[in-house]
């Protein structure tokens, strides 16, 4: 608490950059301080967000599968 409240302009601005931070008392977590524009709960997708820049080959669940096999099975 003594921290935050003596480096308090410098934690808002690393909040509002994207860093927020966490206000405790006595080791125990009280309140978590988040930039207003920073997008709610359940609100980040992080399933397809790379959708339209990569592309996966038909293959690629048998991708290198003689390799693999040969490794395991101790082949030539």
């Amino acid at each position: 608490m003594h921290e935050a409240k003596t480096h308090l302009s410098r934690l808002v601005r690393e909040a509002v950059a994207g860093d927020p931070f966490i206000i405790a008392r006595s080791g125990k977590p009280l309140v978590k301080v988040v930039s207003v524009e920073s997008p709610g709960p359940g609100a980040v997708q992080r399933t397809g967000f790379m959708r339209g820049r990569i592309s996966v080959p038909d293959d690629f669940d048998s991708m290198g599968a003689d390799e693999i096999l040969k490794t395991f099975k101790g082949g030539e």
